[in-house]
């Protein structure tokens, strides 16, 4: 048995972070490159990834940005082919990339649907697709999916979203019972309401916020770095028998 520091060690590991340019995804990468990971980040704003990117490379890690809108599938499969020829294979995947239109379910719009199910849904598959062939050839290989309490309860005005997380979530028990047998882990995490620059307007609120936090047992949202240690734990070898299991992260919000 290794000792726990051996666990989480991710030494000598590359992950592909989406949508890894501000929020959970930077505090994520961030947090894998700290347990040694190398990083290959990928989102739609260069700059953001840039500034990741040095960051990365401060901790003594290897960094690269990739441009990726999730919602191409061409562009999901020249990525992964660009990172596999940069750092010689991807050792771990997180889908994290997403987007929410808040909208009730008699205003939702087709456009509204498509784009959020596009990038939260298609996007994630795709990319466990691209980067799955090369873990199930390989024998081995973590991916962890960025899901949220709304996968497993609903609230009002998110019909669009917790579609997509709750499709996330089966989408993640397919994969980890179709690749298991390869040694590939599959597994997501699902975080309570977070503070983000994508839920700012929503808890920009006080009203709102109050009545959230209220609904929280431990009495706060989450930050972006609540998240990074289940993530880790996920993508190190500390969870080399967890496969298609949902991590709430979630200060015992859906125990209520």
């Amino acid at each position: 048995m290794p000792d726990a520091p051996r666990l989480f060690d991710l030494t000598g590991r590359v992950a592909l972070v989406t949508g890894a340019g501000r929020g959970l995804g930077r505090a994520i990468a961030l947090g894998l490159a700290r347990a040694g990971a190398d990083i290959a980040a990928a989102a739609r704003t260069a700059e953001e990834l840039e500034r990741l990117v040095d960051e990365v490379k401060r901790l003594g890690r290897r960094g690269s940005a990739h441009l990726l809108d999730v919602t191409r599938v061409d562009a999901i499969e020249a990525v992964v082919a660009d990172v596999v020829a940069a750092h010689g294979g991807i050792d771990i995947l997180v889908n994290n990339a997403g987007t929410k239109v808040p909208q009730s379910a008699l205003d939702t719009t087709e456009e509204a649907w498509d784009h959020v199910l596009d990038v939260n849904l298609k996007g994630a598959f795709f990319c466990a697709r691209a980067v799955g062939r090369h873990m199930v050839a390989r024998g081995s290989g973590k991916i962890v999916n960025v899901a949220s309490t709304y996968a497993v309860v609903g609230a009002p005005n998110r019909a669009t979203y917790a579609a997509s997380k709750g499709g996330l979530l089966q989408l993640t028990r397919v994969l980890a019972i179709e690749w298991a047998p390869h040694g590939v882990n599959v597994n997501a995490v699902g975080p309570t309401a977070a503070l983000t620059s994508m839920n700012e307007g929503v808890l920009g609120d006080e009203d709102f916020r109050r009545q959230v936090v209220a609904r929280i047992p431990a009495g706060r949202l989450a930050t972006p770095d609540d998240v990074v240690g289940p993530v880790v734990f996920l993508a190190s070898p500390a969870s080399d028998l967890v496969n298609g299991h949902l991590l709430l992260v979630d200060g015992g919000f859906t125990a209520l």
